[in-house]
């Protein structure tokens, strides 16, 4: 399962661009925020900005309905991870997880409330930004005990197949890194590598320092439930590892933030979350 629905306001007005093979790309900036209740009980809304990238003849279709910065857009998709070599430093992958509109895209009417951000990307005032997975662990569960609960990071392996434009059947693996507080951290205590997990949650920008103290971003998913659908058989094990994140300290925030975590910083949308655009896609 790998189910990505979202509510929110384009930020910006969608990009068409095209690969060096003719592939057409609209990209779109969606913004909005989650309103939530942290483990203190005491509301809080956390904004969010996700990127989403439709392509072939479903970006052409997109382009041409004219959508404007400020139009609320609700998207029924995939969550996608995508990988590549950091073009600032050298050796180091950069990775995101973006929004792949695969159903339903539509306009909404209404009286919406918005906002512009220090960046002068529109956001929503609200909206939706919920992520369903089942995939296979990664890595053996391990469960830190902080000042602030139980914290658990799962190293997700989500498998797809698709065809290319030439009809031959390809297999992807996305992996997606999820975080994991406090009693549903204990849940997960013990859980094996190869274990098929659900997940539901909400994307989320993820602030660290790497080995030699540079500022990175990555994208995890917070999730809100969590629950093993079936204990590893000893089949289907992920063949590789993605690029991922050293281990950070678990005190910076729970998946329910506490007054300390910080929403993430608009400007930090058009940087090292994107791909070089001269980079072909793989379908």
């Amino acid at each position: 399962m790998n189910k990505f629905f979202v509510i929110a306001a384009l930020g910006t007005i969608p990009e068409l661009r095209y690969t060096p093979s003719g592939t057409a790309v609209l990209d779109l900036l969606l913004a909005g925020e989650r309103h939530i209740v942290g483990h203190d009980g005491q509301e809080r809304r956390l904004p969010f900005y996700i990127r989403a990238e439709a392509m072939g003849k479903i970006a052409e279709n997109l382009n041409e309905r004219n959508y404007q910065q400020g139009d609320v857009l609700l998207i029924d998709g995939t969550a996608e991870y995508a990988e590549w070599n950091d073009r600032n430093i050298e050796n180091a992958k950069a990775t995101t997880v973006r929004l792949k509109p695969i159903g339903t895209v539509r306009k909404l009417e209404g009286a919406f409330q918005v906002t512009q951000d220090n960046g002068n990307n529109t956001r929503l005032m609200g909206g939706v930004n919920r992520v369903e997975l089942v995939g296979n662990l990664a890595a053996d569960v391990e469960v830190n005990d902080t000042p602030n609960g139980s914290v658990a990071t799962l190293r997700l392996a989500v498998n797809e197949k698709y065809k290319t434009r030439e009809g031959q059947m390809v297999e992807k693996t996305h992996w997606f890194r999820v975080s994991v507080w406090r009693e549903q951290a204990e849940a997960m205590r013990g859980v094996k590598k190869g274990t098929a997990v659900y997940v539901q949650g909400a994307l989320s920008d993820d602030d660290w320092k790497d080995d030699q103290g540079r500022d990175r971003r990555s994208k995890i998913i917070e999730a809100e439930s969590v629950a093993v659908v079936a204990p590893f058989s000893g089949s289907a094990r992920p063949q590789s590892q993605p690029a991922r994140a050293p281990t950070r300290s678990a005190q910076n925030g729970p998946a329910r933030p506490t007054q300390q975590q910080r929403a993430p910083s608009p400007q930090g949308v058009t940087g090292p979350d994107l791909p070089p655009e001269e980079q072909d896609l793989p379908f």
